[in-house]
């Protein structure tokens, strides 16, 4: 007889990111694997979040009580209505020897998080592991979203839900400060560490986005600015495209770059807040700070 090893090539790497979509909506993206093998394939495919011992799992410490390097989890946010956040079809079958299988993968998100997030696994005759694909997404209850930085939250949703009514009662019934409301997680952390000796300067960036979805009726275009450039450039910082419109679909980044001034002190590195503002169905606000610093070649 012939000992022969399955075999088979994926389309996607480890990580498929369906992106931001509008809360509510669902859009789909498409897995294929193909047999490289000389043998019919019989395969099932597994979600982690519908995994019998997923419960069970959850009962260690919180992932927000341990260190961003501690953390393991890959079942991040789930539907408020109980149908799952990620579908995949067909969940099994047969590949022939030199065909290939389309897997349809359907992202449907019913409320608004950054932190949607699955494991797909495909099965090889029931028990062996051939791909393992991490599913992610996010959702917006409004077309616009802004992502870079460092992160300064937990990727765990909390069960309480911060309205600007109850924020307002926390603080008396007064009017809201829009920095109280910004601080609710409206906040990004840019770092930008210099090598020392290079001709090279420090780079990061952040990205404003304005979503395509068909549950948005106008085509209104997003706006945004990013200010206190005076203060960002007595820093040493330097910024590209700091203010601009996208239409539906479009991306823009904001470049930042950074050489330290000649009168530098390195004991106090330089930390400069500036506000970017996004207008699009509404105006939201996010408080960027900017934090650089030197490090050394080794």
């Amino acid at each position: 007889g012939h000992g022969v090893m399955p075999s088979t090539v994926c389309s996607v790497g480890e990580v498929l990111d369906m992106g931001y979509v509008m809360a509510g909506d669902t859009v789909t993206s498409t897995v294929k694997i193909e047999n490289t093998s000389t043998l019919p394939l019989p395969f099932s495919v597994q979600l982690e979040s519908l995994s019998p011992t997923w419960d069970r799992d959850r009962q260690k410490i919180p992932s927000f009580l341990t260190s961003s390097v501690q953390r393991t989890e890959i079942v991040g946010t789930q539907n408020y209505s109980g149908f799952s956040v990620f579908r995949v079809s067909p969940t099994e079958g047969k590949i022939e020897a030199g065909k290939s299988q389309d897997f349809v993968v359907t992202f449907s998100p019913d409320h608004e998080s950054l932190y949607y997030s699955d494991r797909l696994k495909v099965l090889l005759f029931g028990k062996q592991t051939a791909h393992e694909i991490h599913l992610k997404g996010a959702a917006r209850d409004h077309p616009m979203f802004v992502e870079g930085g460092e992160p300064l939250d937990v990727p765990v949703e909390s069960l309480a839900v911060i309205s600007p009514l109850a924020s307002q009662k926390a603080l008396g019934g007064g009017k809201v400060p829009p920095l109280f409301i910004m601080e609710q997680g409206m906040s990004l952390l840019l770092l930008l560490e210099y090598v020392e000796g290079s001709a090279e300067p420090a780079r990061a960036e952040l990205t404003v986005g304005a979503m395509q979805s068909p549950l948005l009726a106008a085509k209104k275009a997003v706006e945004f600015s990013l200010d206190n450039a005076a203060e960002l450039q007595r820093a040493g910082f330097a910024l590209d495209g700091p203010k601009g419109a996208l239409e539906r679909g479009q991306l823009k980044r904001i470049g930042v770059s950074w050489v330290p001034p000649a009168d530098l002190q390195t004991s106090d590195p330089p930390l400069v807040s500036a506000l970017l503002t996004v207008k699009g169905d509404i105006t939201e606000t996010y408080r960027v700070l900017f934090m650089a610093r030197v490090v050394s070649a080794s």
